[in-house]
């Protein structure tokens, strides 16, 4: 029993759960960020223009063949390099291996993403003026719930293992790096997802559930602290959260690997944007 006027340990969760939507919401909020992509353009080997910016873009190979992105432009088209702010009067040229992004050039409110996916090199714009950006007040989610705070069993594989995945974008396909598996109970019934890396030994896992399509996105992801000595990990699906691809068009983010469905409705997290 807690003590008169001390805060219960769902109460003390709830306080730090909201402390987390707060520094998500200002992450997503960030300026350049995910909300203001507005295109995601291929460029081909010959210069050609593009749409949205001044200039002539192209790429005169794939990056694995060490091909480089061009940029030609005059002074009177107003794009500058991101980092100095240079006026970019004639050519310049950058090389990115796969799935390197570069914050390349300037146009006004709009910073322009050099970026290599499956290989090929593009650019993404991003415009402060976006209708996402400027729209932009918070993403639904659920109520707290305590009983979708669970304990699953990290299992590791004996070698990292590369899968092949899709992404959100029909172009581009990827991989995943899988490190393991975690085993969990919910709802009555066993579950199992193949966990990739994340920070400070902690995991990533990518997974469908039954509410997909419906009050959620097509997929989400929830992170974990590093799973401890006995394999025991902590999974708080309140804290599962959208990739890019729910906001934009214009990402590349990777689905799950096949296999991680939780069939069950996992109503906490965020809800479909």
């Amino acid at each position: 029993m807690t003590s008169a006027g001390a805060p219960s340990a769902v109460d003390r969760e709830q306080l730090r759960f909201a402390r987390y939507r707060q520094s998500r919401h200002e992450a997503l909020a960030a300026e350049f960020g995910w909300l203001t992509l507005t295109s995601l353009q291929w460029l081909g080997a010959e210069p050609t223009t593009v749409e949205l910016l001044p200039g002539l873009w192209s790429a005169n190979d794939s990056a694995s063949a060490g091909g480089i992105a061009t940029l030609t432009a005059t002074a009177a088209d107003n794009l500058v390099l991101a980092d100095t702010g240079e006026p970019v009067d004639g050519s310049v040229t950058a090389r990115l291996a796969n799935e390197e992004s570069l914050n390349w050039t300037r146009f006004g409110n709009t910073v322009v993403e050099l970026a290599v996916r499956a290989d090929r090199y593009a650019i993404r714009t991003r415009d402060l003026d976006s209708p996402v950006y400027i729209g932009f007040n918070g993403v639904p989610t659920f109520d707290f719930n305590p009983d979708l705070v669970v304990t699953g069993h990290f299992t590791a594989y004996d070698a990292e293992r590369q899968v092949p995945i899709a992404t959100s974008h029909p172009q581009v396909q990827s991989t995943a790096t899988a490190v393991g598996e975690v085993s969990f109970e919910l709802g009555g019934a066993s579950h199992r997802l193949v966990s990739e890396p994340g920070t400070l030994g902690g995991l990533t896992l990518n997974f469908h559930d039954l509410t997909n399509g419906t009050s959620t996105y097509d997929w989400r992801k929830v992170t974990t602290a590093k799973p401890r000595p006995d394999g025991s990990v902590i999974i708080d699906f309140n804290r599962a959260i959208n990739y890019p691809s729910a906001f934009t068009p214009y990402g590349t983010c990777p689905r799950p690997i096949r296999g991680n469905q939780i069939d069950a409705l996992i109503e906490a997290g965020e809800k479909m944007p």
